[in-house]
């Protein structure tokens, strides 16, 4: 039996304008805490991600504010737990791992010993994060405490169980990772022919057994064994097309199962340096480790799609850079919305016409449409009337680079397909848009923040030189973040790492060489370094091309974090951290 922590024991930080980090004494109370929430269902509040020591509470500012959500969170009452119902999952591994031996010795037992108590132990589902599907597992033997491994390995197999820090988990894709190994298991940890997808899910409990049959046995669920497993890397590359081919969840591909009743409507000539299908993401699904992702300029998306007539959560394209060239295979009205640049529609009979930015413009069977390189800003948007139709991936069209899931990035050849046009709930908006003042590279944009939530993490020094200091944005940018370079790294008050905690889109997270980096959309979900501010006008940072100088600017200056009613914040993308995996 759990029950909600005392109020005393809990801290409130400021992550956003619409996020708030409640952070525990420990992880059983964390637990507790997450339980009590997600009872509680309380007004405004939109989503939980729990990780070791937090939880972080996304809510809707229309309806309710950080104030308010701490005062009721603080008056939680106890609340039973569910862990005589709890989901039940035993796992069979083969335990030969290739740093067992080295594991053995650092827990000072023999490796059988490490064999024997792993299955012995009661582990439960803390809370997911780094990959769709890796659950960070607590046990109930305290001999494991494991380090991380030093340096962490390029390519982690899909499959394997291993240990850091308190936690056990088991890797549900190939990726980068410095946990230590000790097993490898055939289970499918993600699949989206199951309901849940993901096999671990907060709460769940877990029990390890040695390897001797083929099966995954689950108590109380239908787990289904279906064929959609992740593969590839989450790293990041540097490059807009981070994510490898093999990383995806369903194709863009109109012959696909969802998308057989659209029309095939573009020829894709030529996709630029990245073509994207997008809407507004997949929120609701972080207790299974996926983020929300979606359109990096939503403004952007949403404004192409009331043009045409869609609703605002249509998928559209999204270009990284411009440069983009596709036929029309039928009649349709588009619009193009986003940085600025030539667009060009040439019809089959030679005609050119130049439709503006954020206007509907017709195109017939045969026109080729050109997104010439980007000028002002770099994402551009297209919307078409009906909206794209491709396979979803938990009811989004949005291609997450990071995770892995949803549809492939759109390749030269490809003929992207478009939902009957008469089912947008709209008419055609004949006004245009005005363009949005985007910048350029050379030029400098100042950025609102909130400090937060881990501003303590740094020195006063450190602060000020967020707030003073020109940042440059650097080419080691994409939809998973923008890194950042200063002439003076920001200074740190601690050394070391946090226990994983949640983060959001926008925020400022610096990693040990006091460079930040600025969380886009296809952000990790939980790390460790610490975030030390978040920008408030996320659109703006998705069209921030590499040469934009930045500066930061917030209208308070916090004297406490303790509660965010004592203490407001408020001002008027890309890197994973190695160690989570």
């Amino acid at each position: 039996m759990t029950s909600t922590p005392p109020a005393d024991s809990l801290t409130f930080h400021t992550a956003s304008t619409r996020h708030l980090l409640v952070e525990c004494a420990d992880l059983g109370t964390t637990m507790a805490l997450h339980h009590s929430l997600e009872a509680a269902d309380l007004p405004g509040v939109t989503e939980l991600i729990p990780a070791a020591r937090t939880v972080l509470i996304s809510f809707d500012p229309a309806r309710t504010k950080a104030e308010i959500l701490a005062e009721a969170v603080r008056g939680l009452g106890h609340t039973e737990s569910a862990s005589d119902a709890a989901r039940e999952v035993t796992i069979d591994v083969h335990y030969d791992g290739d740093d067992l031996a080295e594991v053995a010795d650092l827990l000072s037992v023999s490796p059988a010993e490490v064999i024997k108590r792993h299955q012995a132990a009661t582990w439960q589902v803390a809370f997911a994060g780094f990959a769709p599907g890796f659950g960070y597992l607590a046990g109930d033997d305290e001999l494991f405490n494991v380090p991380r491994r030093s340096s962490p390995r390029t390519r982690v197999p899909v499959g394997s169980v291993a240990l850091a820090g308190e936690f056990t988990g088991v890797y549900p894709r190939s990726s980068p990772g410095g946990w230590q190994l000790i097993g490898r298991t055939d289970a499918k940890l993600w699949d989206l022919d199951r309901e849940p997808p993901a096999l671990f899910v907060p709460g769940t409990i877990v029990k390890f057994a040695e390897a001797g049959r083929e099966t995954v046995e689950v108590a109380g669920s239908s787990a289904g064994s279906g064929s959609s497993g992740a593969a590839g890397s989450p790293d990041f590359s540097g490059s807009p097309g981070a994510a490898s081919d093999s990383a995806v969840e369903s194709a863009a591909d109109p012959a696909s199962d969802s998308a057989t009743a659209a029309s095939p409507f573009l020829e894709v000539l030529r996709p630029g340096l990245q073509l994207l299908v997008q809407d507004l993401g997949r929120p609701g699904f972080a207790s299974m480790g996926v983020s929300a992702a979606g359109a990096a300029d939503r403004t952007a998306l949403t404004t192409a799609n009331r043009l045409v007539g869609n609703a605002e959560s249509a998928a559209g394209l999204e270009s990284f850079g411009g440069a983009v060239l596709l036929r029309s295979t039928v009649d349709g009205v588009a619009a193009v919305t986003g940085a600025t640049g030539a667009i060009t529609v040439t019809a089959a009979d030679g005609t050119v016409l130049t439709p503006r930015l954020g206007e509907a413009f017709a195109l017939a069977d045969g026109d080729e449409l050109e997104l010439g390189p980007t000028e002002r800003g770099v994402r551009r948007y297209l919307a078409v009337r009906g909206g794209i139709a491709v396979e979803t991936a938990l009811d989004s069209s949005s291609a997450d680079t990071l995770a892995g899931l949803g549809p492939a990035a759109v390749d030269k050849g490809t003929t992207v397909g478009v939902h009957d046009p008469r089912t947008a709930p709209h008419l055609v908006d004949p006004n245009p848009t005005q363009p949005r003042d985007l910048p350029q590279a050379g030029e400098t944009v100042t950025l609102s923040v909130t400090l937060g939530p881990r501003e303590d993490w740094f020195t006063e020094a450190g602060i000020e030189t967020l707030l003073s200091q020109e940042w440059t944005v650097t080419h080691e940018s994409d939809r998973v973040g923008l890194r950042l370079n200063g002439e003076v790294p920001l200074e740190r008050a601690r050394t070391g790492e946090l226990p994983s905690e949640g983060a959001v889109t926008g925020a400022l997270q610096v990693p040990p060489n006091g460079q930040p980096v600025l969380f886009g959309p296809d952000h990790p979900l939980t790390g460790g370094y610490p975030i030390i501010a978040s920008v408030d006008d996320v659109d703006l940072a998705a069209q921030l091309p590499p040469g934009v100088k930045l500066r930061f600017t917030t209208s308070a200056r916090p004297t406490s974090n303790a509660h965010p009613a004592e203490a407001s914040r408020t001002a008027a993308g890309p890197c994973t951290n190695e160690n989570e995996g």
